[in-house]
């Protein structure tokens, strides 16, 4: 029986554990660079003893990014300090990915602690025009969008598999692309913000199409023995959206285009919605995708405690828990996992004195 701390294999990367660190923004780039606090941030969880670190959303385009403070990998001088952090993350056991994103409609917005009155950053303040499949804004106070040709979303696909190469080159063993969350692969995918009524709308054939290409096109440049993800909001808590049966369907369809994994979340694409938030209340999600599309799944939401995390793997929900919050809290969580479930996750030899 598998359980939180045993070893994962996903093609020819074997993750010391079950455990990973949910991409989380920290809003602290400039002009998409890494620098030091990406690496002691992301450091520290590699210490602290996970399986898999995954970078906060990067994006592939400039106008992709969330706020002008996002992490990037749209030109190629941004490839050297992260393959720098990729090496400490490896001398210290942890497999590294980088989750693929572009923010859409929720591009060229403030950093949630700096929001006030309003999201949208000015031209004068570094802002853009953000782009989406429709020209409506997520809420009040977020910018209008312009709508995609259909020749811009062509370039879109072009600069995703761009991205995987520069992964490649800074030495990345796994790739999630960000299909969640409210943000541009998700804004295809949920009729609550594509409204097109060309090839890339109506259907859910054509609302999935913008996934499928982008899957497509980054499986052909990330090579065969490496794993790729994607992150997917199973549901958007709205009738009429996105839900989990079509979830479960586009899921088996990226399984037969090369994905590895679906990491299973919710929501995003609406805003002022009521959701059931609660201790593990998105791994029903991962369950029922493990079980019905027969593809690896994560966990993540809301798991917060060792027996919790390792109840999930055991029983067959998912196969690997992605914590978030709780990684913010304690840096080595896994560590402390460890000596409560009687695991073993060796500390590093410069720590052995303190456990």
């Amino acid at each position: 029986m598998n359980h939180l701390f045993s070893p994962l294999s996903l093609r020819s990367i074997t993750l010391r554990n079950r455990i990973a660190v949910s991409p989380m923004c920290e809003y602290s780039s400039e002009d998409g660079f890494a620098n030091d606090w990406h690496l002691v941030h992301l450091g520290s969880r590699a210490v602290g003893g996970v399986g898999l670190v995954l970078t906060e959303a990067a994006a592939v385009q400039a106008r992709g990014r969330i706020s002008p403070r996002d992490l990037g990998l749209w030109k190629d001088e941004q490839i050297e300090r992260l393959a720098l952090i990729n090496h400490f993350l490896h001398e210290h056991g942890a497999a590294t990915g980088i989750q693929l994103a572009h923010a859409g409609r929720k591009g060229s917005t403030r950093v949630p602690w700096e929001h006030g009155d309003g999201a949208a950053v000015s031209p004068a303040d570094g802002g853009w025009t953000p782009v989406a499949p429709t020209a409506a804004a997520f809420t009040d106070g977020y910018p209008l969008p312009s709508e995609l040709t259909v020749a811009e979303i062509q370039d879109l696909v072009r600069a995703f598999a761009q991205a995987a190469r520069r992964s490649l080159e800074a030495g990345f063993d796994v790739i999630e692309l960000h299909g969640a969350h409210g943000y541009l692969i998700h804004q295809f995918l949920s009729p609550l913000s594509n409204a097109r009524t060309d090839t890339y709308g109506g259907s859910f054939e054509n609302r999935i199409r913008f996934a499928r290409e982008v899957t497509e096109a980054v499986r052909a440049q990330w090579p065969e023995r490496l794993p790729l993800f994607m992150r997917l909001s199973c549901t958007d808590w709205v009738e009429g959206g996105w839900d989990m049966e079509q979830s479960i369907e586009l899921s088996r369809q990226l399984g037969e285009l090369g994905v590895d994994l679906i990491d299973c979340s919710s929501g995003g694409a609406a805003a002022h919605i009521d959701i059931p938030v609660g201790p593990g209340y998105q791994t029903p999600f991962a369950e029922r995708i493990r079980r019905e599309a027969d593809i690896p799944t994560g966990a993540v939401g809301m798991i917060t405690s060792p027996a919790q995390a390792d109840h999930v793997v055991r029983t067959g929900q998912a196969d690997l828990v992605l914590l978030a919050r709780e990684l913010l809290r304690d840096p080595y969580w896994p560590t402390r996992a460890a000596r409560e479930l009687r695991q073993e996750n060796p500390a590093p030899v410069q720590y052995v004195r303190a456990w």
